[in-house]
């Protein structure tokens, strides 16, 4: 398992809503982590830098790695983000549930209504449980940029990898954009629907 795949899993799990535009760009965070951790890409600066292909048997961390700009000067974290994330929770839901990791789940006891999906016991999301339970520190910090975990304590030890805390920098970055994004347009159509209103 990626830690992407892990990071939706237990966002499915904790059934906390998560906007699947914030949980888009943390899972796009979190394949560019996997990809520096296998050696795939480095970080210079705030540029992504490509290496070899990736060593692990994923078609998502396969397409991330295909996706990187080979051609200096490289992409930006931030533009990578918003690039490869778009709709990648979707994507993610779209493949766990073809390989059976995610059911549909009603969330009423009527035979109607909005249909949701929970992650099925495997063995997969075992080892995601056990890495949340044990608040791995990239895990924590993904989750915590979505809105997913309370914010983490004092003692917690955050990545000591400079390349890393740097990617997750970028996603809560990206996160809070495009929140900020959210509370203009909110803004910008009650002010539309007060003019149309009138006095």
């Amino acid at each position: 398992m990626t830690t992407a795949k892990d990071l939706f899993i237990i966002a499915m799990d904790l059934k906390r809503p998560v906007g699947q535009g914030d949980l888009s760009l943390a899972l796009a965070g979190a394949e560019l982590i996997d990809l520096i951790g296998v050696g795939a890409a480095a970080v210079d600066g705030d540029r992504i830098v490509p290496g070899g292909p990736p060593t692990l048997d994923d078609r998502f961390m396969a397409e991330a790695a295909a996706g990187l700009t080979r051609q200096a000067p490289y992409e930006r974290i931030e533009d990578w983000l918003w690039r490869r994330g778009q709709n990648l929770a979707a994507a993610y839901q779209t493949a766990l549930e073809d390989d059976g990791e995610l059911k549909p789940q009603r969330s009423g006891r009527l035979s109607f209504g909005a249909q949701r999906v929970e992650p099925v016991d495997t063995l997969a999301r075992r080892r995601a449980v056990d890495r949340w339970e044990e608040k791995e520190p990239v895990l924590a910090a993904l989750a915590s940029a979505v809105g997913i975990d309370d914010e983490p304590s004092d003692d917690e030890t955050g990545p000591d990898d400079e390349a890393v805390t740097t990617v997750l920098a970028a996603v809560h970055d990206a996160v809070m954009e495009l929140e900020g994004v959210r509370q203009r347009r909110t803004i910008e159509n009650a002010a539309f629907a007060n003019v149309w209103r009138g006095p």
